[in-house]
């Protein structure tokens, strides 16, 4: 199949998931699972995949399955192609109200506060968001911004879900959360980030910083520890690079680090392993408890599924779950961007509030906005 027509005759409430390898398009609702409890989610779907193996399940996790659900479906009619390149973009109208959640200037005193707290409650990390609300005048052109979104390359799985509400998960992010593939298993964590640059010779050297910078290594390793221990009781065997790789999208520069392992268990399957590692420290923090009581504290709104997971996993329990951020979460004329980052003791509070404002562009540029 055409993998442009999945994208063309995307609509929403549907479920398209693109990567590297493939391009997913899933309509209409099958069997719909909701759960707090995301082990018991992944033993509900995957006992119903087993009456129905040629069909695949597709959704999403929450940041907190305190403030939302995860909710998978499995879809009437599934179709798959290759991966998806459109050079041509679509226009989208501007939107009338534009309002930051909260101000800048209380996301600064948020992450100083955040630096102190730290050292305070003997947490290593802690990861704060802010947010974009836009309204608009007519319903929200969600096909055109997927549509911009995989014109941008803007990451390595593009994505939008339908979620309780008649809402939308919407977005392209670079980080894969877990994947499986027979006894195989991968995860692709980042943490730490620069900005990109249009100036070949500042965004070369972006780069090179990032690469060299003790804070972000700190960060980074925060984050690989905690993969490798989660996937280690899973795996008779893991692989993990000594050092992080730099790795880009067309606004941000991360490290990276590949871990691959062999499956003890062929029978836990990718959904019950992305249950396991999620959340992660990239968007949550370290200790996990205690970082996601801070995030309570200090960020002004619920996450709802950003920070969560999407992806999809088939009857052999082989499957793909990215870490859903880089998004936004969509209503009928609404539409809320997130972005965040990650907060160490030597993190510096206007620097954060850079780093969120970059983040904010994978979207901001696939709507043809310039904020």
């Amino acid at each position: 199949m055409d993998a442009r027509r999945l994208l063309e005759e995307f609509t929403p409430g549907d479920f398209y998931f693109g990567t590297p390898r493939r391009t997913i398009h899933g309509a209409g609702e099958g069997a719909t699972f909701t759960d707090s409890d995301a082990v018991s989610l992944s033993e509900a779907v995957s006992a119903a995949l087993s009456d129905e193996p040629g069909s695949l399940a597709v959704g999403v996790l929450p940041f907190d399955t305190a403030g939302a659900p995860g909710h998978v479906v499995v879809p009437r009619s599934v179709r798959t192609a290759e991966p998806v390149t459109v050079e041509t973009r679509q226009p989208i109208g501007a939107p009338s109200v534009v309002r930051a959640v909260p101000e800048p200037v209380r996301h600064v005193e948020a992450v100083t506060r955040a630096v102190k707290i730290l050292s305070e409650r003997g947490l290593r990390k802690v990861v704060l968001a802010r947010a974009l609300d836009l309204e608009f005048d007519e319903p929200v052109p969600a096909q055109a911004i997927l549509h911009n979104l995989v014109a941008d390359k803007a990451g390595a799985y593009t994505f939008a879900a339908g979620l309780p509400g008649d809402r939308m998960l919407i977005g392209a992010t670079p980080e894969l959360l877990l994947s499986r593939s027979g006894g195989q298993v991968v995860s692709h964590p980042h943490a730490g980030s620069a900005p990109r640059s249009a100036d070949p010779v500042t965004d070369r050297e972006n780069g090179e910083t990032l690469a060299a910078s003790k804070k972000d290594h700190i960060e980074h390793a925060v984050l690989t520890e905690a993969i490798v221990e989660t996937l280690r009781p899973f795996c008779r065997r893991l692989e993990v690079p000594r050092e992080p790789s730099l790795v880009s999208t067309p606004t941000m520069w991360h490290l990276g680090t590949r871990v691959t392992g062999e499956l003890i268990d062929q029978d836990v399957t990718a959904l019950r392993l992305a249950a396991a590692l999620h959340p992660t420290p990239a968007i949550c923090g370290t200790p996990t408890d205690a970082a996601r009581e801070l995030v309570g504290e200090l960020e002004p709104f619920e996450r709802g599924y950003y920070a969560g997971a999407v992806g999809w996993m088939d009857a052999r329990g082989d499957g793909e779950w990215a870490v859903s951020i880089r998004c936004a979460e969509v209503a009928e004329r609404s539409m809320r961007l997130y972005a965040g980052g990650g907060i160490v003791p030597a993190s510096d509070p206007k620097a954060e509030l850079d780093e969120t404002s970059a983040k904010f562009q994978t979207l901001l540029r696939a709507m043809g906005l310039d904020l």
